[in-house]
């Protein structure tokens, strides 16, 4: 039987009582499995690998002679070729497909990373930085799309939501990694360990099928639609919003998540908090398991109360957590109010691949996602740079009492956003 008719056919049958809710595991088709567990995969090797570099950063400071502007400047690279990488590999996945698209975005930043152990230059550690980003920002984007368009409309928010999760397990498993290998093998082997997420794209191509949606358009050879669509009516609207949102969202984000590792390592002198190595990466595994918990609660709760209000809400807390964990000294409160910061700060992404799947038309789809999100992170590169620019005179804590306005400036335009769950795709 076609996933896409057993997923019909169970919809159809399946109750709308808390029993279902609780059951909806067992319900999934096996196509449904597979793309959350590709997307998820290769979200969670992506964020490994970006997170290499926050994690090594005071060790290459010390290597290149690098001060924190050049440092942030380095990771705002990073994200400026996330958003060309978005808008290209969202283009290549409306013509080739979403799986393959995912292969060739997973292959880029694995590569990429594991040649940042062989710079010798702070340009060449720029380089590759850069290309990895065109990688990262195609994973988001071939990745949503496949998950989006594979799922039902009542369990999307928390697949995508699951899916959003992964980043904070591969944060955790960077910690890990820089953990183990850089006391005994340095920061260029940290960086070789990025090369393994390769190893993904066999399974994917032998296992993960297209979404039918896509299928079925590419049979029907639908006539491709340009991205100019975009500039007509309710979908220009929508993106415009939705696109804003998301920059000042990802603006607080990387300009706070990026530098917290040196935050808590750096000594005073430097506007760190002069915690030692056990003590950070423990810091940082105990943020990320908040990170874990608000990515895939949001998912739930966006399928229970929609997208909007708990958008909001997330970012209304952040943005009021955030100075209370910037400017305290005190280790006890930085390792309580970590996972609180990271839980609020981090969760609402996993309703941005919901909105966005949910709002633009299907041929352009992922393109018009992989616009949306990455022109955000494209404009949220300078976050990284301007925290290290003020680091220089004021210190990197209360340098995040701009990430702090950015979140509530996310959360204010949220609440204009149309509400989009339980919405069909075509």
């Amino acid at each position: 039987m076609p996933d896409s008719l057993q997923a019909s056919k169970i919809q159809a049958a399946a109750p709308s009582d808390s029993p279902y809710l609780l059951n909806w595991p067992r319900q999934i088709t096996p196509a449904e499995r597979k793309s959350l567990l590709a997307g998820a995969l290769g979200w969670m090797l992506d964020a490994m690998d970006v997170m290499l570099y926050s994690l090594v950063l005071t060790y290459l400071i010390h290597e290149f002679s690098m001060d924190t502007r050049t440092a942030g400047f380095l990771n705002s690279l990073t994200l400026v070729a996330s958003a060309i990488g978005g808008l290209l590999f969202g283009v290549v996945a409306d013509r080739i497909g979403r799986t393959r698209s995912l292969m060739v975005s997973i292959l880029v930043y694995s590569l990429a990373s594991a040649a940042c152990a062989f710079s010798h230059s702070v340009t060449q550690l720029a380089a590759f930085r850069f290309v990895l980003g065109l990688g990262m920002g195609g994973e988001w984007t071939a990745a949503a799309a496949l998950i989006a368009e594979t799922w039902r409309p009542e369990h999307r928010g928390k697949a995508l939501g699951l899916m959003q999760s992964a980043y904070a397990i591969g944060e955790a498993v960077a910690a890990l990694v820089v953990g183990l290998v850089l006391p005994n093998f340095g920061w260029r082997a940290v960086f070789l360990v990025g090369v393994l997420p390769a190893l993904l794209v066999f399974w994917i191509q032998s296992s993960v099928p297209e979404p039918t949606l896509w299928s079925d358009r590419r049979i029907a050879k639908t006539p491709r639609t340009p991205l100019r669509r975009l500039l007509t009516g309710k979908v220009l609207r929508a993106a415009l919003l939705a696109t804003t949102m998301n920059t000042c969202a990802l603006f607080g984000y990387w300009g706070l998540f990026t530098w917290i590792p040196a935050y808590l390592s750096l000594p005073p002198s430097q506007g760190g908090r002069g915690l030692s190595l056990v003590k950070t990466t423990t810091f940082f595994l105990v943020l990320c398991a908040g990170k874990f918990l608000g990515y895939s609660t949001f998912g739930f709760l966006a399928d229970i109360f929609g997208r909007r209000k708990p958008y909001f809400t997330y970012l209304f807390i952040a943005a009021a957590l955030v100075p209370l964990y910037g400017m305290t000294g005190s280790p006890t409160w930085l390792l309580l109010l970590g996972p609180l910061v990271a839980f609020f700060g981090t969760g609402s992404f996993s309703g941005y691949a919901a909105i966005a799947s949910e709002i633009f038309p299907g041929e352009i789809r992922a393109a018009a996602m992989g616009f949306s999100y990455n022109v955000g992170r494209g404009v949220s590169a300078v976050a990284p740079f301007v925290v290290g620019a003020l680091a220089v005179k004021h210190g990197i804590g209360p340098a995040f009492l701009l990430q702090a306005g950015a979140f509530f400036v996310a959360a204010l335009l949220s609440l204009m956003l149309p509400e989009t769950r339980g919405h069909q795709l075509t």
